[in-house]
């Protein structure tokens, strides 16, 4: 029996709403990792992807197998020799249970790369992340990690639109537009 189906009407919907409630914010506060970690990687931003799992967090992705300062370091070396690289989320489902919850989090990671022979090529890696989170006091964090790739496709460098573009092209920290807050301020002149 749920606890509060023994409570008077109005404690038994703040009582139901105060636990909905926390459930919607560890939800969010779970998905913001999932973002943040992405953010991580492309602005090779070793200190923001390692800040989402817990110290004692293990991970599980067959080429690293370990904790998450060896983790962070690993990704940061692997991904900067690459031009670029960009990471999207796809649907994040989150099972919660308390301070403990459970994810699986589908990826695309796209890496602007060079090979052995010179060539530059488009790699594309997609899967899932299959987790578990922790609420420790009040911070959501990921204490499991696990990669699974579903498939990965090679092609030749296909970007070359954005060789000499006006287009503002994203960059590594703090060279990315992202960390320009001042920039951010700016307005338009009233048109008359």
């Amino acid at each position: 029996m749920h606890p509060a189906s023994t409570m008077p009407e109005k404690n038994r919907r703040d009582a139901i709403s105060a636990m909905d409630l926390a459930a919607v914010t560890g939800n969010l506060a779970i998905r913001d990792l999932a973002a943040l970690y992405m953010r991580g990687l492309d602005r090779l931003d070793r200190d923001l992807l390692r800040s989402q799992f817990w110290d004692d967090a293990f991970l599980s992705y067959g080429i690293y197998e370990g904790g998450p300062d060896g983790f962070a370091d690993f990704c940061i070396d692997a991904l900067k020799t690459h031009h670029r690289n960009h990471h999207m989320l796809g649907q994040h489902l989150i099972d919660m249970s308390g301070d403990e919850a459970f994810g699986e989090v589908y990826y695309q990671a796209y890496h602007k790369l060079t090979n052995e022979s010179g060539e530059q090529r488009d790699l594309f890696i997609t899967g899932r992340y299959v987790d578990r989170y922790e609420k420790r006091g009040s911070v959501w964090k990921i204490s499991y990690r696990s990669e699974l790739v579903d498939w990965v496709r090679d092609d030749p460098c296909t970007d070359d639109f954005l060789d000499g573009t006006q287009m503002i092209v994203g960059a590594r920290k703090p060279l990315d537009p992202l960390y320009d807050r001042q920039a951010m301020t700016r307005k338009s002149e009233p048109t008359p």
